[in-house]
């Protein structure tokens, strides 16, 4: 078996995870992944050994026992441990294979999975500035996937501004990956790496727009998306074309069926 360089804790299914996943596919390494549903993450014990609690543990002076803040309600039940490995409280939650050092942020953890395969394999670059490169793809693509968060979030109640703010990001997003695919086959070079891994997650996570129009059609309001097929030609061919790559479509290919409208066929 393929040598553990992860393990990480997470609701489940997760396109965030999944950047990770793909790349320790690619790479010949191992990450394990332990989680639930969303709704169910409070009745576990967040924690390098997560696990489901028992029922006389979820009570109020449980130690563990935490207000939660952000993207859950309710008590959450987080070791101090945790905390100290991830200050931010949050998943997915990534943490070398010892459980001392944490990992926090989706592009973060997919950096770490990337170091632990070979330079030679190229899928964080051949060099440092080759690395650097994929970096600024990595950071732009961070910044549009919390824009669209707040978005998918807040689209059953949409206001006109943060639909406009959302535009703004998609265009200002898809624009720059339209360029980019216009002078070399993949975003950061000729070869494939976790910029491509992470445009395609976090992407298609916000493509899942189409399966939410009620709250836009309630608002009289367009899906950002509209159209952009024929607006972003590169950046949607990239995308398709990467699905069908077994590595990409054992996560993603169920996923994206909605809006690439076919079954595509694995290599």
């Amino acid at each position: 078996m393929a040598t553990t360089v992860l393990r990480i804790f997470s609701y489940l299914p997760n396109p965030r995870v999944w950047k990770a996943l793909i790349a320790a596919e690619l790479l010949g390494v191992h990450v394990e992944v332990v989680g639930d549903k969303p709704k169910n993450l409070g009745n576990w014990l967040w924690d390098f050994a997560a696990r489901p609690l028992n029922e006389e543990e979820k009570v109020p002076d449980n130690p563990n026992a935490r207000a939660s803040r952000r993207g859950f309600t309710g008590t959450l039940y987080k070791t101090d441990e945790f905390l100290q490995t991830q200050p931010y409280g949050t998943v997915p939650a990534a943490f070398s294979p010892d459980g001392a050092i944490g990992v926090f942020e989706s592009n973060s953890i997919l950096r770490a999975v990337a170091r632990a395969g070979s330079q030679d394999q190229g899928l964080y670059g051949r060099n440092g500035m080759d690395a650097s490169r994929i970096d600024s793809f990595l950071d732009a693509t961070l910044v549009f996937g919390r824009e669209a968060q707040v978005y998918l979030l807040g689209v059953n109640d949409i206001s006109t501004e943060l639909h406009q703010r959302m535009r703004g990001a998609f265009e200002f997003f898809l624009e720059g990956v339209e360029r980019a695919l216009g002078n070399t086959e993949y975003l950061a070079g000729d070869e494939l790496t976790i910029a491509d891994i992470a445009f395609v997650c976090d992407f298609s996570q916000f493509m899942r727009e189409r399966l939410m129009r009620d709250g836009l059609d309630a608002a009289s309001l367009p899906l950002v998306s509209e159209g952009s097929e024929a607006d972003y030609p590169r950046a949607f061919a990239h995308l398709q074309r990467l699905v069908q790559q077994a590595e990409f479509a054992q996560y993603l290919e169920p996923y994206t069926e909605h809006f690439l409208g076919q079954n595509t066929d694995k290599p």
